[in-house]
């Protein structure tokens, strides 16, 4: 196994299996037939053709598209369509700068291909011998990735929370990291990929950050969605992500990111110009 199967796990997508979605005309998703079929029995909601999938043109403005879409998808809900429904509004937007034009239920996210946003928190501690990483083990009742390992903290990026302050209410929830702390973390940058999952197509952008954590610190789960925690070496860590699917497929191309920028997959190594490109699909 290498480094790059796991850039490939998250680069498995047939453009030909899906259709566009639109919102007021704005290309926002990518809808597969199957569900492209499934939606054509909400006409006063979405229009299906062929060329793709609009929102009706009637529901003018974000209210009214977010009340129309929540009636559909509590629809689907109630028939078992929808797993893991978390109660979390996400952004539908075609990119992450824009305004959105409406929000969704974050479990429906990719049966429409829209795109996701998170946040996830290196969090490291630095030793006489190099680098430690603080990694959390997933619940085994998450709905994704249960039991996969994950960063210390990681999170969606729901709808009206800055990146910020989206940081700081995941580092309390997820590790008991105190705000003060939480604020030291350093934007690192981004990996994206669009690949078909389970759940259906995720086309997410992943905002980075490295927090160097103090020795004596101890990450402490407070919602529920960490079994627990581990401190391992880095180099253990290199070695979990080259030769196992042991990482949730999106933690892991954070950790090789990661790697990359701390000189740990170095210029010279084989994979290093198509691990680059692979992480910003």
């Amino acid at each position: 196994m290498a480094f790059l199967d796991r850039i490939t796990e998250c680069r498995r997508f047939d453009p030909a299996r899906y259709r566009p979605f639109r919102v007021a005309g704005i290309a926002v998703g990518l809808v597969s037939d199957r569900f492209f079929h499934r939606l054509r029995d909400f006409p006063r909601v979405f229009s299906t053709a062929p060329a793709g999938v609009d929102l009706a043109p009637t529901l003018v403005d974000f209210r009214a598209r977010t009340e129309a879409v929540a009636g559909v998808l509590e629809t689907l809900r109630a028939k078992g369509e929808i797993p893991g429904w978390r109660n979390e509004p996400y952004p539908v937007t075609p990119s992450f700068a824009a305004t959105p034009l409406m929000t969704m239920e974050r479990a429906a996210v990719p049966l429409f291909g829209v795109m996701g946003f998170g946040v996830h928190v290196n969090g490291f501690v630095e030793t006489g011998r190099g680098l430690d990483m603080w990694i959390g083990q997933r619940s085994k009742t998450k709905p994704t990735g249960p039991g996969k390992l994950d960063q210390v903290v990681a999170g969606g990026q729901p709808a009206g929370v800055s990146l910020a302050d989206n940081l700081v209410k995941e580092c309390g929830e997820e590790a008991a990291i105190p705000p003060d702390l939480a604020r030291r973390a350093i934007p690192v940058g981004t990996v994206s990929y669009c690949t078909e999952r389970a759940e259906g197509l995720r086309r997410d952008v992943l905002f980075n950050y490295d927090l160097p954590l103090p020795g004596g610190f101890t990450p402490i789960n407070t919602d529920g969605e960490v079994e627990s925690f581990h401190r391992w070496p880095i180099e253990r860590i290199a070695g979990i992500v080259r030769e196992t699917d042991d990482f949730k497929f999106n933690c892991a191309l954070v950790v090789i990111d990661f790697l990359i920028r701390r000189g740990i997959i170095a210029p010279d190594h084989p994979e290093y110009s198509d691990l680059l490109r692979g992480l910003h699909s």
